[in-house]
């Protein structure tokens, strides 16, 4: 991470991202959205995708019609999703300390990215923001894993190998620091040379009282929380949660 906070080790893995996996959860958990989010929203409603990766999940928001806002601190991530998505509109923010007018009818935030916020006084600030950029009574919907998810996902090694590319990670949970750790070397040709480059990427681990405590203190009413394990078929992805919170319905909290 820089110094001016922004997630800048995202950078280098962009492309391979983009490549590999911006695609395959976005399409997966789409039609969740649609029923627990999108069907009570207006046409062309406002949605901020919060932590939007390389745009894929934006894509496929925008072809419904809806005016996509997205933001991420990857400056590599956001050049891509401009592409992928470019009826939206992204910008280049630190989700913890980002201001938007509270314009938006709904946010989201998926693929477990704010397991990247490493702390609960963070994870507050990013509801905050989020609380913020929504109209009264807007919808927040987002995913995160849990402990379960780490101790039967991250675990072990894999590799994805390409003619021009090579992409092998190790993950690893401490359930004692509530950490995954997820350690990549990535070899990329460009033209005739073979470059190398390593990261290490860090989760932690919120149990679903803390979640709910953080949202809470953030504004925000906790409508549900879903197991995607069980109560959302035919989509499925053990030891995940989503949550759907909402900002109060009245202007009592000081919107």
């Amino acid at each position: 991470m820089s110094t001016d906070g922004r997630y800048t080790a995202y950078d280098s893995f962009a492309w391979a991202y983009n490549r590999h996996w911006g695609s395959v959860f976005s399409e997966a958990v789409f039609p969740v959205i649609d029923r627990v989010l999108l069907r009570d929203l207006p046409p062309k409603g406002r949605i901020l995708d919060v932590c939007s990766g390389t745009g894929q999940l934006a894509g496929l928001l925008s072809k419904r019609g809806f005016r996509v806002t997205g933001i991420d601190g990857s400056k590599e991530m956001v050049a891509l999703a401009r592409k992928n998505a470019p009826r939206a509109a992204f910008r280049v923010a630190d989700v913890r300390s980002f201001r938007l007018p509270p314009i938006h009818d709904a946010a989201l935030s998926t693929y477990d990215s704010l397991n990247h916020i490493m702390t609960s006084k963070e994870l507050e600030s990013v509801f905050r923001n989020v609380s913020a950029a929504l109209k009264i009574g807007g919808g927040f919907l987002f995913d995160m894993n849990m402990e379960a998810g780490y101790r039967t996902r991250w675990r072990g090694e894999s590799a994805i190998i390409e003619d021009d590319h090579v992409v092998a990670y190790r993950s690893s949970y401490s359930p004692q620091e509530g950490l995954g750790r997820m350690d990549l070397t990535i070899f990329r040709k460009v033209r005739t040379e073979w470059r190398r480059s390593d990261l290490t990427l860090t989760q932690r681990c919120y149990s679903e009282i803390e979640v709910r405590a953080a949202l809470e203190r953030a504004g925000f009413d906790v409508v549900r929380v879903f197991d995607a394990g069980r109560d959302l078929v035919p989509f499925r992805s053990e030891g995940r949660a989503l949550f759907l919170a909402r900002t109060p319905a009245s202007s009592s909290a000081g919107r």
